[in-house]
């Protein structure tokens, strides 16, 4: 395993207190090849031996994921399904908690593959609800997105869990956002009528060890220019604004919703204590490596990448006192946790 996300790994371990509610049972995990899931993946494989817990990784991507989790893959407590959450599908084993993550999260895919990335949140996740129902699960977990919240005053952020602004349903961006919001809804409906113990979490800018270098979301372009010893290129005026959540933070976050959380309820993890424009992090990351003579660099192109629609979000930052209320908060700052995601890829 790679030296920093060990690290973390033992950390998240160390830190959260109630692993005993796993023990002896099987987690499944949708979208595990995924940046955020498949530290989960880490996290209860590391227990695996000690609590007898097993994981069931679903994943589009055979091969990234022998890739991905290669050290793991001689361990009989993995089992790794190729599955398309979007179709229908059955599980064999008895499944006892579910962790619902498959999505195209990066803005990269909204005008490609704008039903793809609608496709895995509504259907996937009505599928998922299925085998939920059929297991009892002790506990369900949507991640879903800050992006639900849509364009909302400057008054109203932080932004609070009940709080939404405008979302254009007409405009294919919200292939995500707009699903994301059905995703959720249909947790609570399923909650509603069948009594799923499902919960809702909203992380926000998540970044860290094992994410894309060529995600399409900024904050992975300028970890790419810093691993690559490039000079840092702004194609906008990097005025945008974002709480930047480190993910071993956030992985800590989505544990304590998955235990503690109150069944059909949304959790706002993402770290209000570090947020940045795009242009102060650019320049607090070129900081970091002096030794490199990097400079930020503004280039704004006459046209943007046909696939990419950007965000017309100006700030976004989550209000997470309900969150906290469950006893978790996050420590990590950009300084810290971009130097340890950057040394993660070196």
């Amino acid at each position: 395993m790679n030296a920093i996300i060990k690290e973390d790994i033992d950390l998240i371990i160390s830190q959260f207190q109630k692993w005993d509610k796993f023990a002896g049972k099987t987690v499944l995990i949708s979208g595990a090849n995924g940046f955020l899931p498949a530290y989960l993946v880490e996290t209860f494989m590391a227990l695996a031996d000690s609590f007898n817990t097993k994981v069931i990784a679903i994943v589009r991507n055979k091969q990234k994921a022998e890739t991905r989790f290669a050290h793991l893959l001689s361990s009989p407590n993995l089992k790794i399904v190729v599955q398309d959450v979007s179709e229908s599908f059955e599980i064999e084993d008895k499944v006892d908690f579910i962790i619902h993550a498959a999505s195209q999260a990066s803005p990269k895919y909204y005008g490609i593959d704008p039903v793809g990335t609608l496709s895995a949140n509504v259907l996937g996740t009505i599928n998922l609800m299925k085998i939920a129902v059929k297991n009892n699960v002790d506990s369900f977990l949507y991640f879903s997105s800050g992006e639900v919240y849509g364009e909302v005053r400057e008054d109203q952020i932080p932004i609070k869990e009940d709080t939404f602004g405008y979302l254009n349903c007409a405009n294919v961006r919200a292939c995500y956002g707009e699903s994301k919001r059905m995703g959720e809804n249909i947790c609570v409906s399923y909650h509603h009528q069948y009594g799923v113990k499902a919960k809702i979490i909203r992380p926000f800018h998540t970044y860290g060890p094992g994410m894309a270098l060529n995600d399409g979301r900024v904050f992975a372009d300028l970890v790419s220019n810093i691993v690559n010893r490039q000079d840092i290129v702004l194609h906008s005026d990097g005025s945008a604004i974002r709480p930047f959540c480190y993910l071993r933070d956030a992985t800590l976050g989505f544990l304590t919703v998955l235990v503690d959380g109150v069944d059909g309820q949304a959790y706002n993890v993402g770290n209000p204590g570090e947020e940045h424009s795009i242009l102060e992090l650019s320049n607090i990351l070129v900081s970091l490596y002096p030794e490199l003579g990097l400079k930020v660099v503004v280039d704004i192109p006459a046209s943007n990448n046909a696939g990419y629609i950007k965000s017309p979000i100006h700030r976004n930052s989550p209000d997470i006192e309900k969150v906290s209320q469950l006893g978790w908060l996050p420590e990590v700052t950009v300084e810290e946790g971009f130097k340890r995601t950057i040394a993660s890829f070196l």
